[in-house]
């Protein structure tokens, strides 16, 4: 049965199966280029056959490994810890490489740049900085072996051993190799965190528009829904009040006409919910000061029974002192948003627990407010419904807070996105147009 993943999990596969595949592309072409080599007059680049036949060795296992790589990828459940895997055996065969092809007068240490280049790639900025701490690591002990006599290289001609070289040249060579990888690991890092943060806001973009999409479908169904629902119950609510003011007392009746009134009212604020999801309207727009706004709600929210005593709220304000973080919008629409997502992770916490909200400017002109809790967490197979009206994961839960969330955020130009994992909480994520 194929593996269910999440589409961050999906990304990854596909660049692991590709870095696989060009791994046992170029373990082939050096495989044929050893071979032509043995096959021929003998290289100018080594002294015997024997640097030959250890380069074709280390190239066997590179291709042999690939193809144990590409067996076991597709059932491979933690492909994090299995490309770190994969990129730290390969700083080890470039090592072997070099040092099979004369170590310090090697030709192939800009191998060393490849590997961490597609290490920032795959496992990205601090995945490349761990693979050029290896890289560096095992070139510096491989060199200062091979200075104090201890190592001695494979198929190096005499004028080329280390010790034909004075000591400022070895270790000027070594210090600029070393550079070179933990600077090549720095570029490579910082292109590929972009290159992530800009997926990820494209895939936070893709998942709003399709939401929005079946939002709309359905919003305008309910919109002529709720209308007709609303006008009989109002008649039904008031029909039942005339009737328990005008017909004589009894305990059993009144009983019954009390919950009768009362469902009837949760049903009409339910349907006055659902109106507002189906129909959003811009109210009053002005400039507000999300951090406030924040605050306001976390005040009320603590002081609810149901959880003051079991969660613990933090707002953490990721910007320079004094500078409120303004956006355009109506003041009671940003409460509503506020109230349902901290609701939500309220209850999604089973037992005590905490919330983070963390606001920050998150350049482009927009405003972040991520609202993360240390609850459940919800299943992979259920993060692409959460949005859906009436769709909840909570026992007696209504299903239209982050549908409601959407509608208005959205009103607003605004984008909603989620990350969660299951038995780890949940990650929600809002981006306002800023004021300024």
């Amino acid at each position: 049965m194929p593996i269910r993943r999440s589409r961050q999990e999906h990304d990854l596969y596909r660049k692991i199966k590709w870095l696989v595949f060009f791994r046992a592309l170029f373990a082939v072409v050096l495989c044929g280029s050893v071979a032509a080599a043995i096959a021929g007059p003998r290289s100018s680049l080594f002294v015997a056959n024997e640097s030959l036949l250890y380069l074709l060795g280390v190239a066997a296992v590179m291709l042999a490994t690939s193809l144990v790589y590409a067996r076991i990828l597709p059932r491979m459940r933690r492909l994090n810890v299995f490309a770190y895997f994969q990129v730290t055996l390969d700083t080890f065969l470039v090592t072997l490489i070099i040092f099979v092809t004369g170590s310090f007068a090697s030709i192939f240490t800009f191998l060393y740049l490849v590997v961490i280049i597609y290490s920032s790639m795959v496992i990205y900025r601090r995945g490349g900085m761990i693979v050029a701490s290896l890289c560096a690591l095992q070139y510096g002990i491989m060199i200062d072996l091979e200075y104090f006599g201890i190592l001695s290289p494979v198929g190096v001609a005499a004028g080329e051993m280390i010790s034909s070289y004075n000591w400022q040249h070895v270790l000027f060579r070594l210090v600029m190799i070393i550079g070179a990888c933990y600077l090549v690991a720095f570029l490579s890092g910082v292109l590929s965190e972009q290159e992530r943060s800009a997926k990820q806001e494209l895939w936070a973009m893709e998942d709003q528009v399709k939401r929005v999409e079946r939002l709309a479908a359905a919003g305008e169904m309910a919109a002529g829904l709720t209308h007709e629902i609303k006008n009989p119950l109002a008649s039904l609510t008031g029909s039942i009040q005339m009737l328990k003011d005008s017909i004589p007392y009894d305990p059993s009746h009144d009983r019954l006409m009390r919950i009768v009134l009362r469902e009837a009212d949760r049903l009409s604020s339910l349907v006055t919910t659902f109106l507002m999801f189906s129909r959003p309207k811009a109210g009053k727009i002005r400039d507000v000061a999300l951090d406030e706004a924040v605050e306001d709600v976390v005040s009320l929210l603590q002081r609810d029974p149901a959880f003051k005593s079991r969660v613990y709220i933090r707002i953490w304000k990721d910007t320079p002192p004094g500078s409120p973080l303004l956006i355009r919008i109506d003041p009671e629409h940003l409460r509503q948003v506020i109230w349902n997502l901290m609701n939500n992770a309220a209850e999604a916490i089973e037992g005590s627990g905490k919330i983070d909200v963390m606001l920050a400017l998150a350049g482009k002109g927009t405003v972040r407010m991520a609202v993360a809790d240390t609850g459940s967490g919800i299943p992979p197979d259920q993060i692409d419904r959460i949005f859906n009206p009436f769709y909840s994961t909570k026992p007696g839960g209504t299903g239209l807070g982050l549908s409601i969330v959407q509608q208005m955020v959205g009103l607003y130009g605004g984008l909603v996105d989620i990350e969660s994992s299951p038995g780890e909480g949940t990650i929600v994520t809002v981006k306002f147009k800023s004021a300024r």
